[in-house]
């Protein structure tokens, strides 16, 4: 989920004291890559694990869940790491600032990663808490950072250098299953979780030695909280702080607690929250009579990219599983874990990122660009395509044959294909479509249509559906081949809505 925001020449402060740069881009860029890189390490090598650990029987060092349960719990954290994005937001604005907020969030996802790495299952589930909370944090602001480096949107290395940024998340990601992956499948668990926190804890060690190439805006609180709001806060969090811990030790105590009464309410809430602050936006009276109806073609794409991450984000779950249980790992007689397999999304957006970058400019020097809802089409069309082909490898696999690991290849191609027509174009459209009372919080709102995808994910999951049966895939599939027809044609209706937006 890259974009590339548009970039004066002079350079920051910190590099005019260093004379140094990196890769003719400000020197802290260097530190930023390097942070982004570690901690998506992390993130990726323990999501390439987890629901392969959920559902592992307690005799091979797992949890041993049912497998409906292990898709459910991955599907709620996922979606709370990027629900939880809004606040990460808000407190750069409001407490800390986004430099410190990114230290805080990397020490969090850090003691978060290691604690996974203790066997106890109450630990374990800490450590996910302490994650999602961390990644939401530094989601949210590190980009920003980013942005920080440069003098203005005019500058002409910005877009260089978020490209540079964008390579570290992909290869963090491609690495981290071939390593972490490895030693947990084939060593320990527990020594694979480990991995992932001394990832992060050199992400962590590399900002706080590098963070004085930063950008002094970084340190910067845009909108710092008064003490009558602190005050306020304060009491609002430990009024619900304490609620929540009354409610689950009555529950816990009356011996009735399970899994299913933090899933459920989390389901519903990483469905509510979305709806209601889409609600909100839409009915401000403050916004514009053209920026009510920019919203309400927002909406369009926001119900679009939910169904898109329904699907996509299922490649570290249901797939997962797919590839450890139904999947051949022998490929021209070289055996690999089933976690190897997460590693294709990021090698395959390296390889074709710059190829869509050049078609895209290409097509519109000849006027023959698709426009932003054609490309939202597309992606829908491919996305559930992938789930299509899922359908058949999954009957291929029905009779317990083992299936060769090519299906997953062509099915990670496909949807790799779909993410790029999609993803860049969300973000792009989501900053032309705001409107300019919600401009710096519309980015989060973009966040909530992974949030809402995973928890629909996670509800069809907790109604008990069958994730071996052909029609799991099918009925999915068809469903965003539909979206992606009712995108084409309704795509006037929807550039009617946009105003002058195209």
């Amino acid at each position: 989920m890259a974009s590339t925001p548009t970039q004066t020449v002079t350079p920051p402060t910190a590099d005019r004291s260093t004379g140094k740069t990196f890769f003719g881009q400000p020197r802290g860029l260097a530190t930023l890559f390097m942070t982004e890189m570690w901690e998506r390490f992390s993130f990726y090598g323990m999501r390439a694990l987890l629901v392969l650990y959920l559902a592992a029987p307690a005799g091979k060092g797992g949890l041993g869940f049912d497998p409906a349960t292990a898709l459910s719990i991955y599907s709620v954290y996922n979606a709370m790491v990027y629900l939880l994005a809004l606040p990460g937001g808000w407190a750069a604005d409001r407490l800390w600032g986004a430099r410190r907020t990114v230290a805080i969030a990397g020490f969090v996802i850090m003691t978060g990663h290691f604690l996974l790495a203790v066997p106890a299952t109450a630990s374990f589930f800490v450590g996910l808490v302490l994650i999602a909370a961390g990644s939401g944090l530094l989601k949210s602001n590190i980009s920003t950072m980013v942005g920080h480096l440069y003098e203005g949107p005019d500058d002409p290395r910005r877009d260089g250098g978020f490209t540079i940024f964008y390579m570290g998340i992909n290869l963090g990601a491609f690495v981290a299953p071939l390593t972490i992956g490895t030693v947990g499948e084939k060593v320990n668990w527990h020594l694979g979780f480990a991995m992932a926190g001394a990832g992060m804890a050199l992400g962590l060690l590399q900002y706080l030695l590098g963070s004085r190439h930063l950008s002094k805006r970084s340190d910067v609180v845009p909108t710092p909280l008064t003490a009558d709001e602190r005050g306020a806060l304060l009491r609002k969090a430990g009024f619900w702080t304490l609620l929540a811990v009354v409610f689950y030790g009555v529950v816990a105590l009356s011996g009735h607690f399970t899994v299913d009464w933090v899933t459920w309410p989390l389901t519903v809430a990483g469905l509510a929250i979305p709806a209601f602050y889409l609600i909100r936006i839409k009915r401000d009276r403050d916004l514009s009579r053209d920026e009510q109806s920019k919203m309400t073609g927002y909406v369009w794409f926001f119900v679009a990219a939910a169904i898109f991450w329904m699907i996509y984000d299922q490649s570290g779950s249901t797939l997962n599983l797919f590839a450890e249980n139904d999947t051949s790992s022998t490929l021209l007689g070289f055996d690999f874990p089933a976690s190897w397999f997460q590693s294709l999304n990021p090698l395959m957006i390296m390889a074709l990122a710059p190829l869509f970058a050049w078609l895209w400019v290409a097509l519109a020097r000849r006027a023959k660009e698709p426009s932003t809802t054609v490309k939202f089409a597309y992606g829908l069309l491919l996305i559930g395509a992938s789930f299509l082909v899922m359908m058949l490898a999954q009957a291929a696999a029905s009779d317990g044959t083992k299936v060769s690991p090519l299906w997953l290849a062509v099915v990670y191609l496909i949807q790799t294909v779909g993410e790029l027509c999609l993803s860049p174009v969300g973000l792009s459209v989501t900053t032309k479509l705001a409107p300019q009372k919600y401009a710096s919080q519309m980015m989060g709102v973009w966040f909530l249509a992974v949030t809402a995808g995973d928890c629909v994910t996670s509800l069809v999951q907790l109604a008990g559906a069958n994730i071996d049966s052909q029609g799991y895939f099918a009925f999915q599939g068809v469903l965003a081949v539909l979206a992606g027809v009712a995108v084409v044609m309704y795509r006037r209706k929807v550039v009617s809505l946009m105003g002058d937006v195209h």
